[in-house]
């Protein structure tokens, strides 16, 4: 990895057996070849330009107890998620502790991720090419959740998964069963887990509600879920699909929690021999202690989950902010943003609309349709075309990323 966090090699191109592009056979597997995505350089400027002033301006957020936090791991930070909306809260969460930490690429908390948030292209923030990663994500497998916390990361984890986000307002506050998987990895590396509760984060969409058989007919064409009545018309409106009300996200850093000696308890005192319903009684008793102390700082902070009187000052400052009041303006800021740093400036004002016209297709009805068809006619950094289907998987990010065949530089 060099000083901006660029590729110390190519990323791999194809699934799990591969190392490297053209990767064949048993001597290229023995050989992985380090590989860092996270690109300090672009993570810097996303937040420090965009992202930051938006959520200063319209989420407000605030953390609380962060002197709480470990500097160092491993360990894994547990939060709660918010349901029937774009993961927001995990982005703003991200980004406010990386602030705190002065920005630097060594002080950045590894989030992991269901895969599909790098394999939809519209599961990323307004299909910015492989952003999860450029940022320091890490795909969300149970191989790369414990060489992460073999490596001694800082894992930023959401127990609930995607049943968490897509649990409707209806079940607002109501934590989704947790995963074994990260009970069991904490509890062999010894790492403390720190729950991180978010309260008003639920009220960035707080108009859907979820339909099982809804949500099934959605996954099969790779939607995790489908919100009513809100999502048949975010499948019309693209930009109905990242919309956000301006709730004020407030953040809890939580005491730490032995989990091993959770797992210890339930198997018996024999780590070795915690079958699955041991670890499920330890990450349901890890569960209810949760929901009991989020339901606290909800009675606690969750009164005026938007507090007008804090957006109302946001209003009068600087007008330059003013624009990140309006979440229809994010798609373009966003997207023009990545695409700004891989092409000359514009030649003048007219010029920077123009290029950029299929983001038009954001506002208009069936507009999926046109921005496919606009990323397979426009050329780099608009578009693929003149790209093979490997370059243009290995530039979208759309493939699951082994940390056993390609690993992460040496700390």
């Amino acid at each position: 990895m060099n000083g901006e966090g660029q590729p110390v090699s190519p990323p791999p191109e194809g699934g799990a057996e591969e190392t490297g592009p053209g990767a064949t056979g048993d001597v290229a597997r023995e050989r992985p070849v380090a590989w860092e995505p996270l690109e300090p350089d672009y993570l810097r400027s996303v937040i420090g330009d965009l992202f930051g002033p938006l959520s200063d301006s319209y989420f407000r957020p605030r953390i609380l107890r962060l002197d709480r936090l470990p500097e160092d791991g491993p360990l894994i930070l547990a939060g709660n998620h918010s349901g029937s909306a774009f993961p927001y809260d995990a982005m703003v969460l991200d980004s406010l502790m990386y602030r705190r930490r002065g920005m630097r690429a060594e002080g950045k908390c590894r989030a992991v991720y269901e895969k599909t948030l790098s394999t939809s292209w519209w599961m990323r923030p307004f299909g910015i090419d492989n952003f999860w990663r450029r940022c320091g994500g890490v795909d969300m497998t149970f191989d790369n959740f414990d060489r992460l916390l073999e490596r001694g990361e800082r894992v930023l984890y959401f127990p609930e998964g995607v049943p968490g986000i897509g649990k409707g307002f209806q079940r607002r506050y109501q934590l989704q069963r947790f995963s074994t998987s990260f009970v069991l990895l904490a509890a062999r590396h010894q790492a403390p887990v720190i729950p991180l509760y978010s309260v008003n984060a639920e009220w960035v969409v707080p108009f859907c509600v979820m339909v099982p058989w809804v949500d099934r007919i959605a996954q099969r064409f790779g939607v995790p879920f489908l919100p009513l009545p809100f999502g048949p018309l975010a499948l019309l409106f693209p930009c109905l699909w990242y919309l956000a009300l301006p709730a004020r996200m407030t953040f809890i850093v939580g005491d730490p929690v032995d989990v091993r000696s959770i797992v210890l308890e339930e198997a018996g005192g024999d780590l070795d021999d915690a079958d699955r319903p041991a670890l499920r009684r330890a990450a349901d008793r890890m569960r209810h202690g949760m929901q009991k102390r989020l339901d606290r700082y909800v009675e606690r902070f969750g009164g005026r989950p938007y507090h007008l009187r804090s957006y109302l000052r946001a209003w009068r400052r600087p007008r330059g902010r003013r624009a990140w009041m309006v979440p229809f303006t994010w798609v373009w800021a966003f997207v023009r943003h990545a695409r700004d740093r891989d092409r000359p400036p514009a030649a003048n004002a007219v010029h920077r609309v123009l290029r950029d016209w299929d983001l038009f297709a954001y506002y208009l009805p069936g507009g999926w349709l046109l921005l496919s068809l606009a990323r397979r006619l426009r050329r780099p950094p608009c578009g693929y075309r003149g790209l093979s289907k490997e370059e243009q998987r290995k530039r979208e990010g759309q493939f699951l990323w082994h940390l056993k065949e390609r690993p992460l530089p040496p700390r």
